[in-house]
């Protein structure tokens, strides 16, 4: 008479994750000397969107950023 919903996995399932892959980027390659030089206004600017913040600069407010 009632119908059942068919069951599912029971709580976290022993899958692997895939390990990510570390790539070495070459911050002066001529597609990312195009790119910063749409993107950033200044030599701060290109190293801060790089991940290579100077000391003493102020955080942005905004959007947070996964760390």
């Amino acid at each position: 008479a009632k119908r059942r919903k068919p069951k599912r996995g029971k709580g976290k399932g022993s899958k692997k994750k895939a390990k990510k892959v570390v790539k070495e980027v070459d911050l002066l390659s001529p597609a990312a000397m195009l790119n910063a030089y749409y993107i950033c206004h200044n030599a701060p600017a290109f190293l801060e969107f790089r991940g290579f913040p100077w000391p003493g600069s102020p955080r942005k407010k905004g959007k947070k950023r996964k760390g």
